[in-house]
């Protein structure tokens, strides 16, 4: 495994106080600061600094830090490349973080997974030049090229107990090693395949399946604050997911409605002025709202109305 890369901007990896060798500088608050890493780049960037936002976690990043702190908590954003993260986590240097399934299981952290986050679904996968090989049993005594060295001799371990197969370290464009002569084949990510496909590979196993999850340190001592964190990063990745649907239902269709729009516990079921109906609120996904709106006006509801929330807990 490749060692940790550089430290970010402004942070030492150990000190809860921070600074730069320039005239600026930024103090974490104190040594209770609990330190939350994140990807400082790439396509989960974006998506993250939503998720901390709808979690009440805003923050300010100065230009050229790799370090915020959160405007309400004691909390400290510490900005790092995504596959330094699971390292950080599991070594004390940070309490908590998002990364994916594959950093961490490369990286052989001890860290505890808290929560899927729902993006940043890919594969790892094998992948040969189109029509070479039709399984990664193929690949034994071959070339492999990957950004994943551990998981790829973990799996020929397992098929290759003569451990005949090369697996080479490199980061980036690893697709196009096939073609510089440098690999029979790779081991990669794969979201769309848009990138594979371009460079004439196609996919001829899977090692893992992966996504973007939550992650802390199990001996850190900010147990109420990781805690405090899960659950307002659950409560409104679970609001982004749902809608409160609400119409007004015939008395005798009531059964049949609660089972279309059973919520997250029981529907919420009103009185109303014309007692021909009752009005109900349900939470529902988000996704199923047109197929419910057509079904609920299948059994009579009239009114029916989704609302989209912008947070929750259960």
């Amino acid at each position: 495994m490749p060692p940790v890369g550089a430290q970010p901007d402004g942070y030492d990896g150990h000190s809860r106080t921070t600074s730069t060798s320039s005239s600026q500088s930024q103090d974490t608050g104190n040594s209770n600061n609990i330190l939350l890493a994140v990807p400082k780049k790439g396509r989960l960037y974006e998506r993250v600094l939503k998720i901390l936002d709808g979690a009440g976690l805003d923050h300010v990043r100065a230009p050229r830090l790799d370090i915020a702190n959160c405007t309400r908590e004691d909390v400290t954003i510490v900005f790092l490349p995504a596959a330094d993260i699971a390292t950080y986590v599991a070594e004390g240097n940070v309490d908590m973080g998002i990364t994916g399934e594959d950093i961490i299981a490369e990286s052989q952290a001890n860290v505890d997974v808290l929560m899927k986050l729902g993006m940043g679904k890919c594969k790892l996968c094998f992948q040969a030049p189109k029509g070479t090989v039709s399984d990664p049993s193929e690949l034994i005594g071959k070339r492999i090229v990957t950004s994943f060295p551990n998981l790829t001799k973990t799996y020929f371990d397992k098929i290759d107990p003569g451990h005949t197969t090369s697996i080479k370290y490199v980061t980036g464009s690893v697709e196009v090693a096939p073609s510089l002569g440098l690999a029979d084949a790779v081991v990669d990510l794969v979201e769309t395949g848009t990138t594979m496909r371009a460079a004439g590979l196609e996919n001829v196993g899977e090692v893992m399946r992966t996504e973007t999850v939550l992650i802390a340190n199990p001996h850190s001592t900010h147990h109420k604050m990781i805690q405090t964190i899960h659950k307002r990063i659950k409560g409104y990745i679970t609001a982004t997911q749902h809608s409160m649907i609400t119409y007004n239902c015939p008395k005798d269709k009531i059964e049949a409605a609660s089972k279309l729009t059973p919520g997250h516990d029981s529907p919420t079921i009103t009185l109303l002025h014309d007692e021909r109906f009752v009005s109900i609120t349900a939470l529902v996904r988000t996704k199923e709202i047109p197929l419910l709106m057509d079904r609920l006006q299948e059994i009579g509801a009239q009114s029916i109305v989704a609302i989209p929330i912008s947070n929750c807990r259960f």
